[in-house]
C-alpha cells in the first residue's frame, strides 16, 4: 500500500464513521417519538472506529454481524437510503420491510446475515467460511460479536472447528464494557477475549477499538494471514457503548464519570483532529465530511418517509414455499 493509498483509505474510513454517527442520531431522535419506529432501537454510538475493520474486507469478502450492526453495513457500502427504510419497515427497505434493525441482510455488499440472537453469527460465518474454503476462493469472511456473545457456547464451537479446519474466518469481537446491564469485569474471568485465541490454534490480537489506525491496519493483517491459508484469527477491539442496550435503556446503572471518561475518547474526534495535524486533511475537510454525512442521512430519511409499507399479502413472499404448497 502506498502512502497515498493510505492516506485515501484512511480519509474513507472518518467519512464512513461520520455517516454512521449521523445515521444512529437519527434512529436516535425517531425511537424518541412515539409510534415512529417499529420494534427495539439497538445502536452503536461510540464504537465506529470498527468501520475500519469492514474496510479491511475485499469485494468478494463476505461480512456476518450481530444485532449492532449499522456501522458495519454502511462501512461496507450499504445505502443508507434502504437501510433506514428497513429499519422504519418500510417495502422499500433491503429486506422490504421484513426484517427490521435486528435481522439485515444487504446481499449486492455481500453482508450475509445480521443476527440478534446472541452468539448464532459465528456458526453462520463458519458456514460461509467452509464454502469460501471449499470452493478454493481467495476470500474470507468476517464476523462482528460482542463481549457478552463471546460467553456463549455457540462462539466457542465456531472458533475451535475453524481452528481444525483452518477456515477463513476472521472474528472481530467488539468488547464495549458491558452485555446488557452487566459489566464485562463481570462475567469475563480472563480480563480479554483475545487471549482465548491461542486455545484454538489462532492468533488473538487486543486492539484499541477507538483508535481507527489501530483496527485497520490490524484488521488488513489478519485479513492477509486468512487469505494465505493460515486459519482463522481473531482480534477484540477495546471500545465503549455510549448509549444503553437499547434506546429504552437510559444506563441508570452506569457511574456518569465513566460514561464522561469514554465520551472524551470520542474516536470520530480523536482521528479527525489526527488526520488534520498529519496533514490528510486539509481545513474544513472534517467538517466538510460531517455536513455530507447529515445531508445523506437527511435524504435517507425523506426517502423513508415517502416510502410506503408493504401490502399484507406480500407476508406471503419471498418465503421458503409457496402457500399453495404448504
Amino acid at each position: 500500500m502506498t502512502a497515498k493509498q493510505d492516506a485515501t483509505l484512511r480519509r474513507t474510513v472518518l467519512e464512513k464513521m461520520y455517516l454512521a454517527r449521523a445515521f444512529e442520531d437519527c434512529i436516535s431522535a425517531l425511537a424518541a417519538e412515539q409510534g415512529r419506529l417499529p420494534g427495539m432501537q439497538i445502536l452503536a454510538t461510540g464504537q465506529e472506529a470498527a468501520a475500519a475493520a469492514a474496510l479491511a474486507l475485499g469485494k468478494d469478502d463476505v461480512m456476518v454481524t450481530n444485532h449492532r450492526s449499522h456501522v458495519h453495513l454502511l462501512a461496507r457500502g450499504a445505502d443508507p437510503k434502504t437501510l433506514l427504510a428497513e429499519i422504519m419497515g418500510k417495502e422499500s427497505g433491503v429486506n422490504h420491510g421484513k426484517s427490521g434493525t435486528l435481522h439485515l441482510i444487504v446481499p449486492e455488499v455481500n453482508a450475509l446475515m445480521t443476527s440478534t440472537v446472541v452468539g448464532a453469527s459465528p456458526l453462520l460465518a463458519l458456514g460461509a467460511a467452509f464454502a469460501q474454503q471449499y470452493k478454493e476462493t481467495n476470500a474470507l469472511t468476517m464476523v462482528f460479536f460482542g463481549d457478552g456473545a463471546a460467553a456463549e457456547g455457540s462462539v466457542h464451537e465456531a472458533m475451535n472447528m475453524a481452528g481444525v479446519w483452518k477456515l477463513p474466518l476472521l472474528f472481530v469481537c467488539e468488547n464495549n464494557c458491558w452485555a446488557g446491564a452487566q459489566s464485562f469485569k463481570e462475567h469475563c474471568s480472563a480480563g480479554n477475549i483475545a487471549s482465548r485465541a491461542s486455545s484454538y490454534g489462532m492468533p488473538g490480537e487486543l486492539v484499541n477499538g477507538n483508535d481507527p489506525d489501530d483496527v485497520l491496519n490490524t484488521a488488513l493483517e489478519l485479513a492477509s494471514m486468512c487469505r494465505d491459508g493460515r486459519g482463522p484469527a481473531l482480534m477484540e477491539l477495546t471500545t465503549y457503548r455510549m448509549h444503553g442496550h437499547g434506546e429504552y435503556d437510559k444506563q441508570h446503572y452506569v457511574d456518569p464519570a465513566e460514561i464522561e471518561f469514554w465520551a472524551e475518547r470520542d474516536p470520530i474526534v480523536m482521528f479527525s483532529s489526527r488526520l488534520e495535524q498529519e496533514g490528510v486533511l486539509g481545513e474544513g475537510q472534517a467538517e466538510a465530511m460531517r455536513r455530507e454525512a447529515a445531508d445523506k442521512v437527511a435524504e435517507a430519511l425523506k426517502f423513508a418517509d415517502e416510502s410506503p409499507y408493504p401490502a399484507p399479502e406480500a407476508a406471503l413472499e419471498h418465503v421458503w414455499a409457496s402457500p399453495e404448497h404448504i
